[in-house]
């Protein structure tokens, strides 16, 4: 009975953290969608000489971009990279020995 609990219990956990993972791939996505319209609109507006004028694009200059794009790629290493480096190994190792050592904490004894 206790280990069908200790299941239940460690399959919700696992749940939780690909819903979180899920999540942040959903915020990297939307990020990676408006960085996309916001270099077309600023290769529009700077290189090819559209007059771009209505007001969040009239700001797109060198110096947004650069930062925008520095967020960019720090948050694509960030998802990416601890995706690789923390994989699902790691996050089940991880999870069991937090999990086991919740349990010791909780025992009656």
């Amino acid at each position: 009975m206790e280990t069908n609990f200790n299941k239940e219990r460690e399959d919700f956990e696992f749940q939780k953290m690909a819903s979180k993972k899920v999540v942040k791939l959903k915020a990297f996505y939307t990020h990676m969608f408006l960085y996309i319209v916001g270099v077309i609109l600023y290769v529009l507006k700077d290189y090819v000489g559209l007059p771009l004028n209505i007001f969040p694009v009239k700001y797109l200059n060198g110096l947004v971009m650069c930062i925008w794009t520095t967020a960019f790629l720090v948050s694509a290493i960030d998802i990416f990279a601890s995706f690789k480096i923390f994989g699902e190994e790691w996050e089940e190792r991880k999870m069991k020995s937090i999990l086991e050592k919740k349990e010791k904490k909780q025992k009656w004894e």
